[in-house]
């Protein structure tokens, strides 16, 4: 009985699964976004993701130092 059981998970397991294919298209962007709106955007995302984590390991010691 448990050996029936585990040849049906082992077979299941290695049938091969359909994948979805994904909708691409050749066309060409509708708004070409220019280096200067690009730069913008990477400054915006930098500033955002490492601000705060500068602004604590800038004031560790302090942290630390807390009562």
């Amino acid at each position: 009985m448990l050996t029936l059981a585990a040849s049906r998970l082992l077979r299941s397991s290695l049938k091969t699964q359909l994948v979805q294919v994904a909708n691409v298209s050749a066309k060409p962007a509708k708004h070409n976004v220019t280096a200067g709106e690009q730069a913008i955007a990477m400054t915006v995302m930098f500033v955002t993701i490492l601000g705060p984590s500068g602004w604590v390991l800038a004031h560790l010691e302090d942290y630390k130092n807390k009562q």
